[in-house]
């Protein structure tokens, strides 16, 4: 019988092992889609204790605690920070099966050298162990105990970047922390606060925003600006993938309607969005960024607690109609317009997984190895099946080889084991098709492999000027 979470966790198989700890083990981490807060880099944070780190910002945690019958003031109120990190202590021993658990026990055992379960019984040991070391790190130091050569944060169109600003002139920071451009609000018409936004998107940019051509015009000002700070890639957040056919009446009666308070109807709201990513994607192509499309999410379901609470707060779900049929359209709408940029796809329904591989596949060339991505299993899909699935079904309907690998999309500086779990998992799943005959058992080609999915083609891929 295996012991929990020893040196050969996942890892099933000699040549597994022999992969993880030859290849992928000691490997440096770029972490291109995360949600950190420059702030706290600029200012190098020092954290009181392990619940600032660890369950603030938390929304996965959050649902968990939810769930094993704990009170809310517990989980986002105005609890001592000891008595939420007991609460999540006493739901951990009914996590089997779910990822956090293993994450949670990675974090502990990689941050502060603890071995042992997280349970009641041993909470207040483990919280006052762990504040003891965090009197040693911070986040700049955290940061590098994990192995972090950059990271992409993610960032609106209307910030300065002046946190980014600050870490790039300090000589003492090694780590790259590039932004990442973030348009959602500027371009999900039907959201509150669109017209709002638009108004402040003017007054940054100088420019009078009458239309949905001016929209674009001025998030594109935008991408220029954050061009010259540095950034390579940008993220669009949407809850279904839309198309509609270029039609700038359409778009420009959605824009009025909605700067009138107004939610247009969704076929114009469409074209407003379409018109605009478009906009935007040929932009990234001229940049030479990289494109990442988030679709397939259920926002805020539970309304009475996103009144009180607010976004991303545990309260987003998957989307079965996701509109990855609407994919298709428009990657070829973005062709056609002569700006297919480099992308990484991602659909939070793990159902579309064959249609991502597929539709992905018809956009390639070029010249560009894996010019189109599909991106690694994402949030309620970023477990050992999850990942198997995402991993497996690109490997059946693609080029696994070219796969840009795993991201922490997360809020916390303690998160990077999960590039660890990624590459267990991988090894793990690479080795079981080794040792049932399914490819040669060439060590040399696979340990290349395995440096290739957990690190060298995500920093090809970005372009990451990293010494």
């Amino acid at each position: 019988m295996r012991t929990f979470m020893d040196e050969n966790f996942l890892l099933s198989t000699s040549t597994a092992e022999e992969l993880y700890h030859q290849a992928a083990e000691n490997l440096p981490i770029i972490d291109y889609h995360c949600h950190i807060n420059p702030r706290e880099i600029a200012e190098d944070r020092k954290f009181e204790n392990i619940s600032q780190v660890w369950l603030d910002g938390d929304h996965y945690k959050w649902r968990l605690m939810r769930a094993g019958g704990v009170e809310e003031d517990k989980i986002t109120g105005n609890a001592p920070d000891r008595e939420k990190f007991r609460a999540f202590a006493s739901v951990m021993p009914k996590l089997i099966g779910n990822p956090i658990y293993h994450w949670s026990h990675l974090e502990l055992k990689r941050g502060f050298g603890i071995t042992k379960p997280l349970n009641p019984e041993t909470a207040d040991e483990i919280y006052d162990c762990c504040n003891e070391i965090l009197q040693d790190y911070s986040a700049r130091t955290l940061m590098e105990k994990f192995h972090v050569q950059a990271i992409c944060t993610t960032d609106g169109p209307l910030d300065d970047l002046a946190w980014h600003k600050k870490i790039a002139e300090d000589s003492a920071m090694k780590i790259q922390v590039l932004p990442a451009f973030r348009p959602d609000v500027g371009i999900n018409i039907e959201k509150d606060g669109f017209a709002e936004y638009i108004q402040k998107l003017s007054e940054v940019t100088g420019q009078n925003i009458h239309t949905a051509e001016d929209a674009a015009e001025a998030l594109c000002q935008r991408i220029d600006y954050f061009a010259g700070q540095g950034c390579i890639c940008a993220d669009h957040g949407l809850d279904y993938c839309m198309y509609e056919k270029p039609d700038f009446q359409r778009a420009n009666q959605a824009f009025s309607m909605a700067m009138d308070g107004v939610r247009p109807p969704k076929d114009a709201g469409d074209a407003y969005k379409t018109l605009v990513t478009t906009a935007c994607a040929k932009k990234y192509a001229k940049k030479n960024w990289v494109m990442q499309i988030h679709f397939g999410c259920l926002r805020n379901v539970n309304k009475t607690q996103f009144a009180l609470l607010g976004p991303d707060t545990g309260y987003d779900a998957v989307n079965s109609r996701s509109g990855v049929e609407k994919l298709g359209p428009l990657l070829n709408g973005f062709a056609e317009n002569g700006g297919l940029p480099k992308m990484i796809l991602y659909s939070l329904n793990p159902g579309d997984n064959t249609a991502l591989a597929t539709i992905m596949a018809c956009f390639q060339g070029g010249g560009t190895v894996g010019k189109i991505q599909q991106g690694s299993a994402w949030w309620f899909n970023d477990h050992r099946f999850g990942m198997r699935s995402q991993l497996t079904e690109l490997a059946a309907n693609g080029v696994l080889g070219c796969f840009v690998g795993m991201l922490t999309d997360s809020r916390s500086f303690l998160s990077y084991t999960r590039h660890e779990y990624f590459r267990r998992v991988l090894c793990e799943l690479v080795g079981e098709w080794v040792e049932s005959g399914q490819y040669p058992r060439d060590m040399e080609y696979l340990k290349q492999l395995i440096r290739d999915l957990s690190y060298e083609n995500t920093r090809r891929f970005f372009g990451f000027d990293i010494n």
